[in-house]
């Protein structure tokens, strides 16, 4: 177990004085403010402290959202009450306006009609129906005005009312309208008539109406406010049609209600609702600046539309909100305050713990511990049990580490143990081998002891694959000593536990240079012709075959077939140690004409070959053309002579219609025997009417 369970001091002795000043030095330092960040004390007082926030904000905005909710029904059922009772009082002062002009009637007989003095007396003399109207006039059955009285005094203006809609319904109908608002034709201001049929035995004799001028004479003048009502209420009336009779703004008379910015909304609801006589907005679900409410004069059809400004009517709670919000912030800070204290003195045991833990790593075992209920109880008995075990434990490991040390120190190959690509134990071969001191390469990074970090990143792939499948793994790779020089390690690699990677990896390296040379060296007599140093017949045939196995991304490449020329008679006289010199010479003359990429062969006896890649049928004559005069240059003096020979060659470019790498060689061979049959000492290209003879 790690000794990071406790917190302790670096010093592993203390004096009873030192002790001492310390645990005072420990008591303050609990109170200093950062002492507490990050502790149990402090997470525990800031959990109870946005609780208590967020518990009161919750309340608060519950508490002001209902309220909010009744308050704005509330509005909505008094605004209701209030439109009906207006709209009441409307159609109670319609129905005497229009009684008013009733009674009048009677009072205008036929010979009134045609006597527009008489006419004006008459309505000059009715000061009840003044008082009511703004202007009073007399009509021919026609529409032609008689006579006209309003406040100065009695004209007739001889206006013409016949094409107007509302005299054209009391023609039609024979009985009283009411028109909807219009401009005047006398006075040129917005109005609404009140039209009343004069009618006898004989039928229509004319009219009597009145006119209320709109923007000078106010309808609402005593139906606006309410006295229990609030003081920011909007009061608007329409007619039938929609069309704005009263309004505050008396610029907006005559204009349609749809239009109205403050109703456009809570109109289009009505509408849809079905246009109920008595009807008032969801002020809850429309968030809206207004509570509309409306009410339908069942006698006249106008409507008396009333908007209560929201925000002013939520203001006093949201005002009140923000107080509460205030006061619960405080109470929640005053009682986080008693909270620390509280939780202060209920966690002295665990300080103490805490404490008694620390000491316990500075070496003092004989103290005792704090006596505790509950959980820190169960935690002190927890934490001497682990430390009894963590004595244990370490007693155990050092035993298992000098049983260790003593083995690793006898085995005869490097040993080491890395953790976390680092190294954490090594051997003293190991550290011979690599040719460093043991505590310079504890701790340090595996990858330098590599020669290269591309070998030390693709030995990382492959152990972890082995390690995946359950094996060990076993390679060679090359590793660099501290001098400088790099030798080949055999390398094999364990994990600890297959199960857990972190667990760490058992290596163990032993010197493999001399083997690798040697099968190096074995590897390369294989395939390579020992007499002249080129490739042989079982090199150039791979390397035919990989060639071929790359297209079409290998072509262009040509092989080139050379068959020494007179070469027997030098066997023959010279002897066959002439003959080997001849061969030697011969091989060193073709490599000295073609490039570090291309492949020279001696297939037996004195048959040679090239491979070259990357290269065109042109470019090979070239090359073959070049070698040919190099191999008849070359001489080798033998007993006071030069012994010289010649060479033919056929060459072969590869393409297409190859289907085997055998084909391919039969080609340039048929050629080298063209070029020999020809006369000798020539190239000869597969090309053109050349066939290839098969072998069989």
């Amino acid at each position: 177990m790690d000794a990071d369970l406790f917190l302790g001091d670096d010093e592993p002795h203390a004096s009873p004085q030192l002790r001492a000043r310390r645990v005072w030095r420990e008591r303050l330092a609990r109170w200093h403010p950062r002492q507490w960040q990050g502790t149990l004390q402090a997470r525990l007082a800031a959990g109870g402290l946005l609780a208590l926030l967020l518990g009161m904000t919750l309340s608060v905005g519950w508490t002001t959202h209902r309220a909010e909710q009744d308050v704005l029904a509330q509005a909505a059922r008094r605004e209701q009450g209030e439109a009906m009772r207006s709209a009441m009082a409307i159609g109670r002062r319609i129905d005497v306006m229009r009684q008013a002009l009733t009674a009048l009637a009677p009072q205008i007989d036929n010979e009134a009609v045609q006597d527009p003095r008489r006419l004006g007396q008459l309505l000059e003399r009715q000061a009840v129906l003044r008082g009511m109207f703004a202007n009073l006039f007399v009509t021919t059955p026609r529409g032609h005005m008689q006579v006209y009285v309003d406040a100065l005094g009695m004209r007739t203006p001889g206006t013409e009312l016949g094409d107007r809609n509302y005299f054209q319904t009391m023609l039609r109908e024979r009985r009283g309208v009411i028109s909807e608002p219009l401009a005047g034709r006398v006075a040129g201001e917005p109005v609404v008539v009140f039209l009343q049929p004069l009618l006898d035995a004989q039928g229509l004799r004319g009219s009597v109406g009145g006119a209320l001028r709109l923007t000078s004479r106010d309808l609402l003048a005593d139906l606006a406010q309410s006295p229990e009502g609030p003081q920011d209420t909007q009061v608007i009336v329409t007619d039938p049609a929609g069309h704005i009779v009263a309004h505050p703004q008396r610029s907006r008379v005559m204009a349609n209600v749809a239009d109205e910015p403050a109703l456009a909304a809570a109109h289009a609801r009505w509408v849809a609702a079905g246009r109920p006589a008595h009807w008032a907005d969801d002020a809850q679900a429309h968030d809206e600046p207004h509570i509309v409410a409306t009410a339908t004069d069942a006698g006249s059809g106008w409507h008396v539309w009333r908007l209560q400004d929201r925000s002013a009517l939520l203001a006093p709670l949201h005002e009140a909100r923000l107080r509460s919000m205030q006061a619960a912030a405080g109470l929640a800070v005053l009682l986080s305050g008693l909270l620390i204290v509280y939780l202060g003195w209920q966690l002295q045991p665990l300080n103490a713990l805490e404490r008694r833990a620390a000491r316990l790593l500075e070496g003092d075992a004989e103290g005792d511990w704090p006596k505790a209920d509950g959980e820190v109880g169960r935690l002190s008995r927890t934490l001497r049990h682990v430390w009894a075990e963590r004595r244990q434990m370490e007693d155990f490991n050092a035993q298992v580490l000098r049983k260790l040390g003593s083995v690793m120190s006898a085995a005869p190959v490097g040993i080491a143990f890395t953790r976390n690509q680092r190294f954490e134990l090594v051997s003293a071969e190991f550290c011979k081998l690599l040719g460093y001191a043991e505590h310079t390469l504890l701790g340090q990074p595996t990858v330098s002891i590599f020669a290269s970090p591309d070998d030390y990143a693709a030995l990382g792939e492959q152990v972890g694959a082995a390690f995946s499948e359950g094996d060990s793994y076993a390679g060679e790779w090359q590793l660099r000593h501290m001098d400088g020089r790099v030798f080949w390690g055999g390398l094999r690699a364990r994990p600890v536990d297959t199960f857990d990677r972190q667990a760490g990896t058992i290596w163990s390296v032993n010197d493999v240079s001399d083997q690798v040379h040697s099968r190096r060296q074995l590897e390369h007599a294989a395939m390579h012709d020992a007499l002249t140093g080129v490739m042989n017949r079982k090199g150039f045939e791979q390397a035919l075959s990989f060639e071929f196995s790359g297209q079409p991304a290998s072509r262009p490449a040509a092989v080139v077939m050379i068959d020494l020329d007179h070469f027997k008679p030098i066997n023959d006289t010279a002897g066959h140690a002439a003959g080997d010199a001849m061969l030697v010479a011969v091989a060193q003359a073709i490599s000295s004409r073609v490039r570090g990429s291309d492949t020279v062969a001696r297939l037996g006896g004195d048959e040679f070959a090239l491979l070259l890649p990357h290269c065109d049928h042109d470019r090979a004559l070239m090359v073959a053309e070049k070698v040919r005069l190099a191999i008849t240059e070359a001489g080798v003096p033998w007993n006071g002579s030069m012994l010289r020979v010649g060479a033919s060659l056929g060459v072969a470019e590869l393409g297409p219609q190859h289907e085997t790498v055998a084909q391919w060689l039969e080609q340039a061979d048929a050629a080298c025997y063209e070029a020999k049959r020809s006369g000798r000492g020539s190239v000869r290209s597969a090309r053109g009417n050349l066939r290839v003879v098969s072998s069989s």
